[in-house]
């Protein structure tokens, strides 16, 4: 029985050591002689101006969260999409109601977005 688990081992193994000669390897090959340019944030090859404390608009992090629901709609709605025939034809109307709810949800969210004024740029 435990024979069977040792390709799985084998594989925790190798990633393991591989993961740590990555970490290692930024020991040994890292810089040595750390200096004020080494240590500054690069932002594409310009200067950072002002301090890591700024603010930033609310709207950036609405936009990411926005994506991220809108992504898992995908998620959620893909595969249903390719098997609808499927189960349109074991189940009827029944394999399309949920998935109508779930999206009238979903659009509802995103009109409250609209008219809260969320995709407004200014």
């Amino acid at each position: 029985m435990i024979v069977d688990y040792i390709p799985v081992f084998l594989v925790i193994l190798v990633a393991a050591i591989f993961g740590g000669a990555v970490v290692f390897s930024s020991v040994i090959f890292g810089p040595h002689r750390p200096n004020k340019i080494k240590t500054m944030p690069y932002e594409s090859g310009k200067d950072p101006i002002g301090t890591t404390h700024e603010r930033i608009s609310i709207k950036y992090y609405l936009v990411a969260m926005l994506f991220i629901i809108f992504d898992i709609e995908v998620i959620y709605v893909y595969p249903w999409a390719i098997q609808f025939k499927t189960l349109y034809a074991g189940y009827g109307i029944f394999a399309f109601l949920p998935m109508f709810i779930f999206l009238v949800v979903l659009e509802l969210g995103f009109f409250y977005v609209l008219m809260k004024g969320g995709l407004k740029w200014d």
